[in-house]
């Protein structure tokens, strides 16, 4: 499959039997993990970036959702990859998909999972008093723009459904509990100037999370979507080193 340039759909590029499963963020699409997709895919990988239910569409569309939604689309994604025909996969999240990638690891059999600014704390307060808001608002406008270089790339909604904001809050909650059980190796990633999550979240995940093997990568430079971001080449290179290690301790 050929990926054109600006698409916020779903993607599968087919591959060997080692299968990747991207997943995307709230109110974002698979455009944010487009130029991971390729770089994993030139490395003879099966990618696949599904988009998650009630995204790249419309505000109304995705207030018609909440995170089981989102989750489902997540579970279908890695079911395809398996019924392609890959034997183990991974799965890298940004944001919340972060965390449905590690929820992925607590429920399935993966190989690896990649938590890139996944959050546990937002810089938003406001998130606590959504299910408390949903009931007097239906939406949030968008803040603010992201810098012109990843502004270009991504789709985002420009107001947000205040009960999905509330679903996605107790969502965050649902899988903090369950990190400390999770064994699958891990790899933390998280841009030091995420103006979205606070970066002691990459900590909390690394110091709770129940795997036996895990590491966590610091990038100094870099914000929120940190697949677009100046040092997404390091990122990259960093996650083809944590699976090729994997790859060699299962040989």
């Amino acid at each position: 499959m050929t990926i054109k340039r600006g698409s916020p759909e779903s993607f599968f590029l087919e591959g060997d039997q080692s299968g990747l499963l991207l997943v995307h963020g709230f109110t974002g699409t698979t455009a944010e993990l487009r130029p991971m997709g390729e770089y994993f895919h030139r490395l003879g990988m099966t990618v696949h970036a599904p988009l998650l239910a009630g995204h790249g569409t419309t505000p109304e569309e995705m207030a018609q959702t909440t995170w089981k939604d989102w989750w489902c689309s997540t579970v279908n994604g890695y079911k395809r990859l398996m019924e392609y025909g890959c034997t183990h996969v991974y799965a890298a999240g940004l944001s919340m998909g972060g965390l449905l990638a590690l929820n992925l690891a607590y429920n399935y059999e993966i190989r690896g999972v990649v938590s890139m600014c996944a959050p546990v704390f937002l810089k938003d307060p406001r998130i606590h008093l959504t299910p408390i808001l949903q009931k007097f608002m239906t939406y949030s406008d968008r803040d603010e723009k992201k810098q012109p270089h990843i502004e270009k790339e991504i789709f985002p909604y420009e107001r947000t459904p205040i009960a999905c904001i509330a679903s996605l809050y107790q969502f965050i909650r649902i899988v903090k509990k369950r990190i400390p059980q999770i064994t699958t190796p891990v790899l933390v990633a998280q841009g030091r100037k995420d103006e979205t999550v606070r970066p002691r979240s990459a900590r909390y995940i690394y110091n709770k999370i129940g795997s036996p093997i895990k590491e966590i990568k610091w990038y100094e430079n870099s914000s929120h979507i940190i697949t677009l971001d100046d040092e997404k080449g390091e990122l990259f290179e960093d996650v083809r080193v944590f699976m090729e290690k994997l790859e060699q301790k299962d040989a």
